[in-house]
Parts: C-alpha cells; sequence; structure tokens
C-alpha cells in the first residue's frame, strides 16, 4: 500500500489503469444490460419489471461499496496517514452517491407495481436514504475543508463513523420485518435462477469496473488540482 504513496508512482499506474477499467466496464455492462433487458426471460409473478434488477441490485452494492472504500481510505489516512488516502475517499464519495441515488430511484420504479406504493419507510429503503445524506453530508464536509484549509482528520472520523451504517442495510431485511425480499445470494448459494443471476453478475462486474475507473479518473484531477495549487501558491510566494 505504501508503495504507491509516490503520486508520481501512484499516476503512472492510473494512466494506463484508467481508461482499461473504464473500457472494460462499458462492454461488460452493455452485454449485461442488452442480455438481461433483451434475452432474459420474463419472472412468472413481477413480468418484465423485474429486469430493473440488472441496474438496480449493482446500484446497491456500489452504494455500499462507495462508503466502504471512503471507510478504509479514511482508516488509512488516519492511521498510516498515507498520502493518497483521503484523495481516495473524495473521489469514491461523488460515484458512490450517484449510485445510491440510482439504486433508490429504480428502487421506487420496482417497488411501484410490486408494493402497489412508490415509498415505504421500510428498513432497508430508509437505510439506504440515510446512506444517501451521508454522501451529501461526507461531500460538503471534505469539500469545505479543501476550500478553506481545514484538518482532513475531520471527514476521515465522519467517513469511519458513518460506516455503521453498511451493515444496518446489509441486515435490515434479517433483523426487521420487511417489505423488502431477503438476500437471494448468501455465502453459496443463491436463490436466483441462473437465466437472471448470470447476466446480473456480468453487470454488477462491469458497474465495478466502471466505478472503479471513475474513482481513479477522479483521483488524477484531484492530485492534479492540488499540484496546480500548489504552484500557484510557490509563484504567489517567490
Amino acid at each position: 500500500m505504501h508503495g504507491f504513496a509516490n503520486p508520481r508512482r501512484f499516476l503512472s499506474l492510473a494512466g494506463w489503469l484508467t481508461p482499461l477499467l473504464l473500457a472494460g466496464g462499458l462492454v461488460l455492462t452493455a452485454v449485461a444490460l442488452w442480455w438481461g433487458l433483451f434475452h432474459a426471460p420474463a419472472d412468472r409473478l413481477m413480468g418484465d419489471t423485474v429486469r430493473i434488477l440488472f441496474i438496480h441490485v449493482p446500484a446497491a452494492w456500489l452504494g455500499m461499496g462507495g462508503w466502504t472504500a471512503i471507510a478504509i481510505a479514511s482508516l488509512a489516512f488516519l492511521v498510516w496517514r498515507h498520502p493518497l488516502a483521503a484523495i481516495a475517499a473524495r473521489a469514491a464519495a461523488v460515484p458512490g452517491m450517484v449510485f445510491t441515488a440510482i439504486c433508490l430511484a429504480t428502487g421506487s420504479i420496482w417497488g411501484r407495481p410490486t408494493w402497489g406504493t412508490w415509498w415505504v419507510w421500510d428498513g432497508r429503503l430508509t437505510s439506504m436514504l440515510v446512506l444517501l445524506f451521508l454522501y451529501f453530508g461526507y461531500i460538503a464536509l471534505s469539500q469545505a475543508v479543501a476550500r478553506e484549509g481545514g484538518s482532513s482528520r475531520i471527514p476521515a472520523i465522519f467517513g469511519l463513523v458513518g460506516a455503521i451504517n453498511i451493515p444496518i442495510i446489509n441486515r435490515s431485511v434479517v433483523w426487521w420485518n420487511s417489505l423488502h425480499q431477503p438476500p437471494s445470494i448468501t455465502m453459496g448459494k443463491s436463490a436466483i435462477d441462473p437465466a437472471f443471476l448470470w447476466p446480473l453478475g456480468l453487470a454488477t462486474l462491469g458497474f465495478s469496473l466502471l466505478f472503479g475507473g471513475i474513482v481513479l479518473a477522479r483521483m488524477r484531477a484531484l492530485l492534479a488540482d492540488i499540484q496546480a495549487e500548489a504552484r500557484i501558491r510557490r509563484k504567489a510566494a517567490a
């Protein structure tokens, strides 16, 4: 991990890895959505509504995965003072927020014909909405710290504290009587028919590669901004 703490070494790696992840993610996502939307069969109970599964589930996965990345990067910053950790956390926040919003939107579209309503204060839905608000708070806090020159420990602590919500989201359908269906995929087994499981897995992989490419691209942009600001300050001091 510390081997890539040098920004120059990180940028040399990210320079070729970013387009690779983005291109691979776009191809896999396009194939998965084509497969799921046009070739997977309609569900016996939900009909064609089930096709939103191929967007909703990867978005939910990456909404939680984005905050998990923030928490890990925040821990690395607080414990090891990793120079790029705070930048990685900031870079993961916006795409994580976008995927969380997509999850909530597609879940509401899915819930309308399935449950008869756009929204219920269900444990899974409510905890996912809390995650979206946590993203808003983290982005605002990290931008304020970057703009005003405050301590980067503040958003890092917020990122760690907010991680408490991730296991709540994951276990909400088990802990409480929930309208949301229970986990369909657990360790070693799946309740999803292979006709849906394969394109779903491919879509999740494709979206994950896109997420990784976007995070790397944002890290490169944030580093460029920091370096440009440092050059301006050196010139002003001279």
